[in-house]
């Protein structure tokens, strides 16, 4: 394992693209702060991952439990034992043996980031994400509009990302019948939040929170700010790909399905452009019935998927009510990235295929192993133009939160690196097992408990004391060129 924990400091290809956390801005600049802890490879730089399941695995049941702490807003009452932990490991250390030097080191550990879903998002930061600021990156220079016949709040104006020079700044027709002048929000200092949040009423329970300086949508102060080093990190909390590219998915197939609850372009969309007074001449399109059908026959019978790359996403798919419905997140992420490209190009026309079709590239883009640092800097661009294209096809009701957060994915790739190490893929596998470990429905929780700690036990029987079994940590790699 030693070999393993020191690899990004030893090993790691430093040619100045991604391909670690190590590379991202985030690790640099706290290495660069903290040079007394970088010098010791072997510290640990940690990723908290929090999020609920539902244990009986079904739809019907309410149940939820939670693996670290229980859910709620006054989360931080449960987080203290664990913020003591991580002051101890970044203060004092924990005595390590390290049997490829067969000596013993103090191994110092800190909390780089946190990565959670979006919901949780505001139960560990403090930052409300609902309501018409419910960008934590926009902050206070959100843009939304409430739209009265849909009922929700839209995220839209995404040409002020654009450079002030470009021509759809001033394309009041084809978007929101305004020119566009403003500046991009600029991302808070990382020092600035803690400040702002020095005036928090931080008391637990139903009580309304309200900063005293007047400051909107912070609800509490985070108790992760007890860590001496955390309002110095560049980067805190990760926007997770996973649950984006499920609701992004969601929203594309419902609305070219025309799947009823789930599209965006409805009756209440039509009003809404009639009271904002744009599009005058857009009339109402609904995919006709020979489209859906091909749509769903592509998924159904057309896609030919490598063994264990995916599930039979022809499962899903329900070809007299031409819709698709009950997939899983990875699922969406396959169809995202290799399928929907494919109908797509076929059945709609050419300005609203290629806008969709930029949009599942990025995605398949900010997912690479690795990545240079000129094509992050290419996709911080690409999404902005991808995403004003997105509004002068799609009605504004399309655009939640979860589209707008698209925005910033790439900003957050070039300041944490890969993709893959900061989504909750891994979290929600290991939850998976968790689950299994239930036998005792009556005491689910304490099935979880003593299943883990019998597998734990296994593992490190197999792994330290009996050296005659075979496990993956000492038997022969199965690509072996010698073999």
């Amino acid at each position: 394992m030693v070999e393993a924990m020191s690899w990004h400091h030893n090993e790691r290809v430093k040619d100045g693209s991604l391909r670690h956390p190590a590379d991202g801005e985030s690790w640099k600049a706290f290495d660069s702060r903290h040079e007394d802890f970088s010098k010791e490879p072997h510290n640990v730089r940690l990723g908290l991952a929090i999020d609920g399941f539902n244990l009986f695995q079904t739809l019907s049941s309410t149940h939820s439990t939670w693996p670290i702490v229980l859910m709620g807003n006054n989360i931080d009452v449960f987080l203290q034992p664990l913020i003591e932990e991580l002051k101890e490991l970044w203060e004092l250390g924990v005595e390590t043996y390290d049997s490829k030097e067969n000596k013993t080191f103090n191994m110092r550990a800190c909390l780089l980031w946190i990565i959670n879903n979006f919901p949780t998002y505001a139960m560990l930061s403090g930052w409300s994400t609902k309501g018409k600021l419910a960008c934590p990156c926009c902050n206070d220079e959100t843009s939304s509009i409430y739209l009265k016949h849909s009922h929700k709040t839209i995220y839209m104006d995404h040409r002020m990302f654009l450079p002030m020079n470009h021509p759809w700044r001033h394309n009041k027709r084809s978007f929101n019948g305004k020119t566009e002048l403003r500046a991009p929000p600029q991302l808070l200092d990382r020092t600035t939040v803690f400040y702002i949040l020095q005036g928090i009423d931080n008391s637990f329970g139903k009580k309304q929170r309200r900063s005293k300086n007047g400051i909107l949508n912070w609800k509490k102060w985070s108790v992760f700010f007890d860590l001496p080093y955390w309002k110095f990190n560049m980067f805190r909390h990760n926007l997770n790909v996973m649950h984006i590219e499920k609701n992004i998915v969601d929203s594309i197939i419902g609305t070219l399905l025309d799947i009823f609850g789930k599209t965006k372009d409805h009756a209440a969309a039509r009003f809404d452009l009639k009271d904002m007074g744009i599009r005058k001449n857009l009339q109402p399109r609904y995919m006709s019935d020979g489209k859906r059908t091909k749509l769903a026959k592509c998924v159904k019978k057309g896609a030919k998927l490598p063994d264990g790359s995916a599930s039979n996403i022809a499962r899903c798919v329900q070809q007299t009510e031409k819709k698709i419905s009950c997939y899983k997140t990875h699922d969406a992420h396959f169809m995202l990235h290799y399928l929907l490209q494919v109908p797509i190009k076929s059945i709609l026309p050419d300005h609203v295929a290629m806008a969709l079709v930029r949009l599942c590239s990025f995605f398949r883009r900010i997912c690479q192993k690795v990545i240079s640092m000129d094509e992050v800097v290419n996709l911080e661009a690409e999404i902005v133009k991808t995403l004003c294209r997105l509004e002068r096809i799609f009605p504004p009701s399309f655009f939640d939160i979860m589209v707008h957060l698209l925005i910033h994915l790439a900003i957050e790739l070039r300041l944490g690196g890969p993709v893959q190490y900061r989504w909750m893929y891994p979290v929600e596998r290991h939850m998976c097992t968790l689950k299994s470990y239930v036998r005792n429905r009556s005491h689910p929780e304490g099935s979880i408990a003593e299943g883990y700690l019998a597998n734990e036990c296994i593992n490190f029987y197999s792994r330290y004391l009996n050296e005659d079994v075979q496990t993956r940590l000492n038997r022969v790699p199965r690509n072996n060129d010698e073999l």
